[in-house]
């Protein structure tokens, strides 16, 4: 059967609108340099038309140009309508890409709360709260503990009164063991002259004698 019919042929892609605008886009290139070379020519005709004078051959450049600018006029008219085609797909690709989008993530939020929707069957509260009133208990529990522990034996009873007079005469004992104006007192005594013995000698008579014994003679 393939033989007397032959093979279908496979069937492309379907279009996409990305590949028409750049098919749009790459016509409306080639039309805009179809323009430029109509430029260029428009340019040369008036300056030839210029330099002529009025006449048959001025005639003849006019209607060249004339020519030339309607062949422009399409051309630019044809570019316009282009432009506008890649426009309006660009914008419908633009809708369909945020539609796309939006259909994304509306799916990943569905997804994201079946799985809230399980993590929250597997939590229980009433076992949370139960664990909570077990941690306080535990809590208070080494508290009593502690007070235990540090609780003193056998330690006689003391007048807080007696305990503040002696914080307060202990405060002045402080005070005056600090005090040290008797070594400015020390130092202000005055120093021994040079010269003069420290040790005064006399005889049995109550004569002051020198170093030798001998009496010493008054100074005059």
């Amino acid at each position: 059967m393939n033989r007397i019919f032959g093979r279908g042929k496979p069937k492309g892609p379907p279009p996409n609108l990305t590949d028409c605008i750049g098919n749009v886009d790459s016509r409306t290139e080639s039309i805009d340099k179809k323009i430029a070379r109509l430029d260029v020519e428009l340019v040369k005709y008036k300056d030839q038309m210029k330099k002529m004078r009025d006449g048959p051959s001025k005639n003849m450049v006019k209607q060249k140009a004339m020519r030339v600018l309607k062949q422009k006029r399409m051309y630019e008219s044809q570019r316009d309508n282009l432009m506008q085609q890649s426009f309006n797909m660009e914008q419908a690709n633009y809708t369909i890409q945020s539609l796309k989008d939006t259909k994304t993530t509306v799916d990943a939020m569905k997804i994201g709360a079946k799985e809230m929707k399980k993590a929250y069957k597997q939590v229980k509260i009433d076992q949370i709260e139960d664990l909570q009133d077990q941690l306080e208990d535990m809590m208070e529990d080494a508290n009593e503990v502690q007070e235990a522990l540090s609780r003193s034996y056998g330690t006689p009873e003391i007048d807080e009164d007696d305990l503040e007079a002696e914080l307060n005469a202990l405060g002045d004992e402080l005070l005056l063991d600090d005090d040290s104006s008797y070594l400015d007192e020390a130092a202000s005594v005055p120093s021994v002259p040079e010269g003069v013995p420290s040790d005064i000698k006399t005889n049995k008579d109550g004569v002051l004698v020198d170093e030798f014994g001998l009496p010493q003679i008054p100074a005059t």
